[in-house]
């Protein structure tokens, strides 16, 4: 379960670092959303939240929390 935070904690650094390309964020956010657990759901809204993020990544943020809700987790 460590584990799990630990790699969670490093991607979301990532996907909220911006001296990185955006490809590489939206790659950060779309390996969250494959967590599907309900800590990568609550990164996933604070993502979508982040106003520092472009509205792409924000909506892909988004897509994630759905696609994790609508799974019942």
């Amino acid at each position: 379960m460590a584990e799990k935070q630990d790699e969670l904690k490093k991607l979301v650094t990532v996907a909220t670092d911006s001296e990185l390309s955006s490809k590489l964020r939206t790659q950060a956010i779309e390996l969250i959303g494959h967590i599907n657990s309900h800590e990568a759901l609550l990164e996933l809204l604070a993502l979508a939240a982040n106003e520092k993020l472009t509205k792409k990544e924000r909506e892909y943020a988004l897509k994630y929390a759905r696609d994790i809700v609508r799974a019942g987790r």
